[in-house]
């Protein structure tokens, strides 16, 4: 009976064989994309650092340009009239 079995085991060999090498072909597949992904991810994240340091440098220049603009806040003389 043991032999049926075995016998029988091994004819699904090829079989088994056969999934794990498809399962090892979805797994590097699926290893490459999550690669591909990261790589996005991180080139997001350095364009996303680059235009919050863009937004921090512009609101430090309004806050200056407000800041002075206040400072000399004296009305100009109206032009000379012809």
């Amino acid at each position: 009976m043991e032999v049926a079995e075995q016998g029988s085991g091994m004819s699904k060999d090829p079989d088994i064989q056969e999934r794990l090498d498809d399962l090892e072909a979805h797994i590097m597949h699926q290893d490459s994309t999550i690669q591909d992904l990261n790589d996005v991810a991180l080139q997001q994240w350095d364009a996303i650092k680059a235009l919050r340091d863009k937004i921090e440098r512009l609101e430090a220049k309004i806050q200056a340009a407000e800041e002075g603009a206040e400072a000399g806040s004296t009305p100009e003389p109206p032009p000379p009239h012809y």
